[in-house]
């Protein structure tokens, strides 16, 4: 079975897809982190909202 066409598909599949979520949350860790250092900086929310694209529900969770 392990050597099946269709189970290294469905395999490799789930690594890619395993890859493209990490990546995503590395992306968001990132603008959150980006946020998090505009906001100390003194920039405003609206202004730390359109730098990032997080929404403005995200940032108070900061």
């Amino acid at each position: 079975m392990r050597n099946s066409v269709i189970y290294q598909e469905i395999l490799q599949e789930g690594r890619l897809q395993g890859r493209l979520e990490a990546k995503l949350e590395g992306k968001l860790e990132a603008k959150k982190e980006i946020a998090l250092n505009l906001l100390r900086m003194g920039f405003s929310l609206e202004q730390v909202v359109q730098a990032t694209g997080l929404r403005v529900e995200e940032i108070p969770s900061l």
